[in-house]
C-alpha cells in the first residue's frame, strides 16, 4: 500500500494499535504513515489514523497529602478525613496525561511508605515519575475543610520541611529531565516554600531553556506561604524564563504588580477591559507569548460563574471565553490546575489560540463536579462540552 503521508510538519506523527504474533496489543508511534511490525518484519504496514503529536511535558513542584472533611463538614465535626494526594504542578501533570501527552512530575518526597503512596497516587494517571527524588524529611501536608453555600472552604497548611523544600540541584539530573522535552510548567507555589525551592525552581528554568524548552507559570499566589512584597520580588527574576503566564486577577496584582480595573470578584463584576490593559503592560515588560486569565465569579461557595481571556503578544488579540455556570460545586480545589492543563494541551495540539483557551475552561469546568486534586475526565468529555452539550444526559 501507498504510505499515508503527513498533513502537517515534523510535529505530526501516525499512531497506530499494532497486534503482535501473539496476538497482544502494542502501541508505536512512526513517521509519515509507515511502520515496521513489532516483531522485528521489516514489511511495512499502512497507518490508519492519525493524530498530533504527544508531547513530552515535564512539571515540577510540590505533592501533597490532602486530609479533607467528609461531607462538608467543619474540621470541629470531623472525626476522619478523606486522603487524596495533589499538588498544582502534579495536577497539570495528571491532566496532561489523561488527554495522552507523556507528563513527567519532578519533585522530592520521603524515602518511606507514605512517599510511595504519594508516587502512586501519580502512576495510577500515567504519570512518569523516574526522576522523584528520595530526600528530605517529610512529605507536606493539608487539611481542606470543604465550604458550602456562603460559608467558605478553608485550608490548614502543615508542609514546614518537607522533601521539596530542601532539595537542591544534586538531587536532579535536569539534562537529562529536560531532554526531548517540549513543555515545562511550574507554579509561584514552589518557589514560595522555601528559598532553597526559589533556587531550585530557576535552576530549573535555566535548564530548560537550555534545551529548547517552552515554559509556563500559574503564579499561584499564596500569603499563607509568603509575602506579596517577597513574591514579586522573586517572581519577577524568574518570568524572563517564561513564555506562557496564567494566573487570576489577584495573582497578577499581588505575584507582579499589575491590577485589573475596578475588578471585585465578590461582586459579581468583571472589567474585562482592565485585563487587557494589564496583559499588554504584562507582555511589554517581560515579553510573553500569551497572558492568559481565568475568571471566577463567586455567588457562594457552590455557585460560581467560570470563564477565561487571552491576550496574544504576536496579534494583539485579546478575547474573551464562553461562560459557564457552575451550580452545584462539588470540589473546586485544582480548579486553576485543570484550566492551565487544558490550556496547555490546546496549544501542544496545535489549536489556535482562542479554541485552546475554550478547552482549559470547559476542562476546568468539569474538574469542579469531580472530588479530589486530580481532573480525570477525558479529551472526549472536554471536546463535547467544549462544543456546546452542558446537559449532562446519561450516556449510554
Amino acid at each position: 500500500s501507498t504510505p499515508i503521508k503527513s498533513s502537517a510538519a515534523s510535529d505530526v506523527y501516525k499512531r497506530q494499535i499494532l497486534r503482535t504474533a501473539t496476538g497482544g496489543p502494542k502501541r508505536e508511534r512512526v513517521r509519515d504513515g509507515i511502520c515496521s511490525h513489532p516483531t522485528g518484519d521489516n514489511r511495512q504496514f499502512l497507518v490508519r489514523k492519525e493524530y498530533t503529536k504527544m508531547a513530552k511535558v515535564i512539571t515540577m513542584g510540590e505533592i501533597m497529602l490532602r486530609l479533607s472533611t467528609p461531607n462538608n463538614e467543619k474540621f470541629i465535626q470531623a472525626d476522619e478525613f478523606d486522603v487524596n494526594y495533589g499538588g498544582g504542578e502534579a495536577n497539570v501533570a495528571v491532566s496532561l496525561a489523561n488527554y495522552g501527552h507523556d507528563a513527567e512530575f519532578v519533585t522530592a518526597v520521603p524515602d518511606n511508605e507514605i512517599g510511595e503512596c504519594a508516587v502512586a497516587a501519580l502512576r495510577k494517571y500515567n504519570v512518569e515519575t523516574k526522576h522523584i527524588a528520595r530526600c528530605g524529611e517529610r512529605l507536606g501536608i493539608y487539611y481542606l475543610e470543604s465550604g458550602s453555600s456562603m460559608r467558605p472552604s478553608k485550608v490548614v497548611y502543615d508542609r514546614a520541611h518537607s522533601s521539596i523544600s530542601t532539595a537542591t540541584e544534586a538531587d536532579f539530573n535536569f539534562d537529562e529531565i529536560f531532554e526531548g522535552a517540549d513543555w515545562f510548567h511550574f507554579t509561584g507555589i514552589t518557589p514560595a516554600v522555601s528559598d532553597a525551592a526559589a533556587e531550585l525552581t530557576e535552576k530549573a528554568l535555566i535548564a530548560a531553556k537550555k534545551h529548547g524548552v517552552k515554559v509556563s507559570v500559574d503564579l499561584n499566589f499564596r500569603k499563607k506561604l509568603w509575602s506579596s512584597e517577597k513574591a514579586q520580588k522573586v517572581m519577577t527574576n524568574l518570568m524572563k524564563y517564561v513564555d506562557v503566564c496564567i494566573g487570576n486577577e489577584e495573582d497578577a496584582e499581588l505575584v507582579l504588580g499589575f491590577k485589573p480595573g475596578d475588578t471585585d470578584v465578590t461582586s459579581g463584576e468583571l472589567e474585562l477591559a482592565g485585563y487587557k490593559s494589564i496583559f499588554e503592560q504584562m507582555v511589554d515588560k517581560f515579553n510573553f507569548e500569551y497572558c492568559v486569565s481565568s475568571l471566577r465569579v463567586s455567588h457562594s461557595a457552590s455557585d460560581n460563574g467560570w470563564s477565561a481571556c487571552i491576550y496574544s503578544r504576536d496579534t494583539k488579540e485579546f478575547y474573551h471565553s464562553k461562560e459557564y455556570s457552575i451550580h452545584p460545586i462539588v470540589d473546586r480545589v485544582g480548579g486553576g490546575d485543570s484550566f492551565a492543563g487544558g490550556v496547555i494541551c490546546g496549544m501542544l495540539d496545535g489549536k489556535n489560540f482562542k479554541d485552546a483557551l475554550e478547552y482549559g475552561v470547559a476542562a476546568s469546568a468539569l474538574k469542579h463536579t469531580i472530588p479530589g486534586d486530580f481532573n480525570l475526565v477525558s479529551r472526549k468529555e472536554v471536546e463535547t462540552l467544549a462544543g456546546g452539550d452542558a446537559s449532562g444526559r446519561v450516556q449510554r
